[in-house]
């Protein structure tokens, strides 16, 4: 019978022997996942673009936890390429990958392009996870039973469904709005993802969780770059009321460790910008299944990867 004050990261089971990749794991929340992961035994991959910063993050980690194995590797989610070389450089340095913690993001950015020329939000919160996924394929499923954590946000309820103008960044562009956009890619790629390894009957999970609202470098980069009244706002809300990031990161490490939770699922604290993680429900189930149609065809077609039924068994290990 779970404990009154809810799950900790004392739940976390012994995870040595695991290989967890963290996407943006130089600072924030992808930090704080890396260093309870490897806390826990896991063998830890910090994902991301700054050299200098991960590697402290990945001295800071080591202090912390003498003996704890952890490594780098080098992503640029805004670049397609990066992407690609990254994927190969940890599909061949690991036989299995048992997590991948979908963490990195930028939010409510002035109208900035990818190096593909993608809308910046989309394409680092989204097309850049969505290939990085499709590319360790092999990895997770040689893993007895993987699990890929996307991160959401309550923004979602902002978004539209993605398309192919949305994805460009044609049109008028609000940031908020592009972000809200992202982070409901965010969901419906997790959702489309869970129904995919279901189809093709893998042993491999699709998680969804949601920090919530916590002082991170998430928030003093939208600050920086954009300057807005609203980033402004939340930088300040989430400064006074909001999360540690200690706390803010329990989410996605619930739905990457807990032995109870399963594929499909949905992962936030319990009052939103407080108290533990718990299983929320899938919502905005209207129109989901023709979102997630839509959302596969155009990053597909953007990113030039596929991640469908046929890809899947493709790379399942003979």
């Amino acid at each position: 019978m779970r404990k009154p004050m809810g799950w900790t990261a004392r739940d976390i089971p012994d995870l040595t022997g695991r290989v967890a990749v963290v996407t943006g794991a130089s600072g924030g929340l992808g930090l704080e996942t890396a260093r309870v992961l490897a806390g826990a035994g896991a063998r830890v991959v910090l994902a991301a673009r700054d050299g200098g910063k991960t590697l402290d993050a990945a001295q800071d980690i080591t202090a912390e936890t003498p003996g704890a194995q952890v490594s780098i590797v080098a992503v640029d989610l805004a670049c397609l390429d990066s992407v690609r070389t990254a994927a190969r450089t940890l599909v061949a340095a690991h036989e299995r990958i048992d997590i991948l913690v979908n963490n990195a993001g930028v939010m409510a950015v002035p109208q900035q392009r990818t190096a593909d020329g993608f809308e910046m939000q989309v394409g680092v919160n989204h097309l850049g996870h969505f290939a990085l996924t499709a590319g360790l394929l092999p990895a997770l499923l040689r893993a007895e039973a993987a699990r890929v954590v996307s991160i959401t946000s309550t923004a979602h309820h902002l978004g539209r469904t993605v398309g192919p103008a949305s994805v460009r960044g044609t049109g008028r562009y609000h940031p908020w709005r592009a972000y809200g956009q992202a982070k409901l890619a965010n969901y419906h790629f997790a959702i489309g993802l869970h129904r995919l390894f279901r189809s093709a009957g893998v042993p491999a999970a699709s998680m969804l969780a949601d920090p919530g609202l916590s002082p991170t470098g998430l928030q003093r980069t939208a600050v920086r770059t954009s300057g807005g009244r609203s980033q402004r706002f939340f930088a300040r809300l989430a400064s006074r009321t909001g999360l540690t990031p200690a706390q803010a990161a329990l989410p996605q490490l619930r739905a990457a460790t807990d032995p109870s939770a399963r594929s499909g699922e949905f992962y936030a604290n319990r009052f939103i910008a407080a108290g533990p993680p718990v299983r929320r429900p899938v919502l905005r189930q209207v129109g989901m299944d023709r979102a997630i149609a839509r959302l596969w065809a155009v990053s597909e077609q953007a990113t030039g990867v596929g991640l469908d039924l046929a890809a899947l068994r493709a790379a399942v290990p003979t």
